[in-house]
């Protein structure tokens, strides 16, 4: 299937690992050319510049003139954006509870998976526009709709960027922006299985194998197990094309059947 994607132009958040770099080496695969934000890189993405039509561009965009900074680079290095894909994110498990979580850990956790699309999403629109159609996709979380006091800020934090998404879908899809958004469950990447992850954090508190915490989430889900990131790029690239071109305002959940009600 020809996804038509060929010669257009994405900026691509948090790109450097994990489900990012699997979203911008999916899309280069079908022809777009990728500017890959993060603040480092790393020995995938450097590789993935070499193979394929990506430029990695080393950015902070906790700051708050780093998403324009990365668009800029796009925007002017290349003309024009069709596709912006808000990657970005992190999670500090909370193990102590809500009265442990300071003002300094909240704006964290807001900033790196809330305001970080939001500024990045306000400097790539009047790119966007520009456009006959183009499209926004953005990666939040199924803890946007299962709110968990285990990673609380992380889960507002979703919440609002899923709110957000909504609320931009219908404001700009009828001048030609398509946005939706996607929800992955857990997923194969350092989020949950690095050394710092919610797995190691999880059983490092509670003196058990980081093998067995995973194991157990996993059998929540009527798969039995993680979501692959590369299942996540696939779907981020679909909404990214023209095919779609009636799909907006959407939130297509991708957590091996986690969530259980309609």
């Amino acid at each position: 299937m020809d996804l038509g994607l060929n010669g257009k132009v994405a900026v691509v958040t948090g790109a450097s690992k994990g489900i990012g770099l699997a979203i911008a080496r999916t899309l280069a695969e079908e022809g777009v050319t990728v500017v890959a934000g993060a603040r480092s890189g790393s020995k995938e993405l450097d590789e993935l510049t070499r193979s394929h039509d990506v430029r990695s561009f080393e950015v902070d965009l906790t700051t708050p003139d780093g998403p324009a900074a990365l668009v800029a680079a796009a925007s002017e290095g290349l003309g024009r954006i069709d596709i912006l894909v808000n990657n970005v994110g992190g999670v500090r498990p909370r193990l102590d509870g809500f009265l442990a979580i300071d003002d300094a850990e909240w704006e964290w956790s807001l900033t790196i998976n809330f305001l970080a699309a939001v500024r990045t999403t306000r400097a790539a629109l009047p790119h966007l526009l520009a456009n006959p159609t183009s499209s926004i996709v953005t990666v939040s979380s199924v803890n946007a709709l299962l709110p968990d006091p285990g990673v609380l800020d992380y889960s507002a934090a979703k919440a609002a960027l899923s709110n957000f998404c909504k609320s931009l879908s219908k404001e700009f899809g009828p001048r030609g922006v398509r946005v939706n958004w996607v929800s992955p469950g857990p997923v194969q990447t350092d989020l949950w299985l690095g050394d710092k992850g919610v797995a190691a954090t999880v059983s490092r508190a509670a003196g058990r194998d980081p093998e067995e915490v995973v194991k157990e989430q996993a059998a929540q889900g009527v798969t039995g197990r993680f979501t692959y990131p590369q299942e996540v790029a696939d779907l981020v690239t679909l909404l990214a094309t023209d095919r779609l071109g009636n799909l907006t305002s959407s939130d297509i959940v991708i957590d091996g059947g986690l969530i259980q009600t309609l």
